[in-house]
């Protein structure tokens, strides 16, 4: 195949289930209202977590933070899908690829350390429930929250930067739905192992890092939660883990089959599934996991709410 300088290469195509066009329709419809569910629901939580003072402490400024990444990390994905499902060639340049590219990965990467640094939390406040305001105060919290945005940024950069850097072939089709790292490397017309055994191994850091330090955390939350005497405590120690527990869940399961299988026996049309369920259904979700089960969530939405009536009818 006649190899052609990526500085040449124009556009991509994106194929997205074009194999499938008598179910583009729905999809189209299904995917959009699942992108203003997920804005309307992540804008909500950080909107009533910035008005209410009451919660304005470090488990809802994390969570405040992990709605904005969802918020963002759909917007860069979903959009894009909307206009492959309802394109007979949805092209997308060569920028906009590494765009979208670089943001899905920042935001992605991100979300993994927001978690890890939010079962840390937990483990303070569950754990340690008196010297939590000291091993938790705004400069800890403050910290965290850079290192999450930062480690996000810098793992992104290199990442991204390497995978363009590569020449691409004269054929451009990319099999999926959107510029995600693996069906994009596909096209490469160079020997990719190196940035392979980089990209595994960063996955292994931005994902089981974390993961590990969550499952450390909720190893010894388990062991604070059954010493407790009273049988309400247990509860409510259990019920404040349980939406983060879920949350970690969902993202953790998806994305590790995405990357850390990126030479997997699965088809295309399955590794495109399994990519919406963390870039579609994770931020969907989310606020339906914290809001529905968090009674302090629950209360600050009927009391925002109550004060917009008063204003409506004094």
């Amino acid at each position: 195949m006649r190899r052609q300088n990526h500085n040449s290469t124009v556009e991509f195509i994106l194929l997205g289930f074009s194999n499938y066009p008598e179910l583009q329709g729905q999809m189209f419809g299904a995917f959009l209202v699942i992108y203003l569910v997920t804005v309307l629901g992540n804008a909500i939580i950080i909107t009533i977590i910035f008005l209410d003072q009451s919660l304005h402490i470090p488990m809802y400024l994390f969570l405040q933070n992990l709605s904005l990444v969802d918020l963002c990390f759909s917007t860069v994905i979903t959009p894009e899908i909307l206009v492959v499902l309802t394109s007979e060639k949805a092209t997308i340049s060569f920028g906009g690829c590494f765009v979208q590219m670089y943001f899905i990965l920042l935001f992605g990467g991100t979300e993994c350390f927001l978690l890890g640094a939010m079962a840390y939390d937990r483990f303070a406040a569950i754990c340690h429930p008196l010297s939590y305001p000291v091993i938790m105060n705004k400069s800890v919290f403050v910290k965290l929250v850079m290192f999450s945005w930062v480690s996000g940024t810098m793992m992104t950069t290199l990442q991204t930067t390497w995978v363009f850097s590569f020449p691409y072939c004269d054929h451009k089709e990319i099999n999926h739905l959107f510029c995600e790292t693996p069906p994009v490397l596909e096209l490469a017309c160079a020997d990719t192992f190196l940035f392979e055994v980089y990209a595994f191994t960063g996955t292994i850091l931005i994902v089981m890092v974390p993961f590990l330090l969550i499952l450390l955390s909720y190893t010894r939350i388990l062991f604070s939660i059954l010493r407790m005497p009273s049988t309400t405590g247990r509860q409510k120690a259990f019920s404040t883990c349980a939406s983060h527990l879920t949350s970690v869940t969902l993202f953790y399961g998806t994305a590790s089959i995405t990357y850390l299988q990126p030479k997997s026996r699965y088809s295309p049309d399955t590794k495109k599934l399994m990519s919406l369920a963390y870039t579609l259904l994770t931020p969907l979700l989310n606020p339906l996991i914290y809001s529905l089960r968090n009674k302090e969530m629950k209360r600050a939405v009927v009391k925002l709410w109550q004060r917009k009536v008063t204003l409506h009818t004094g």
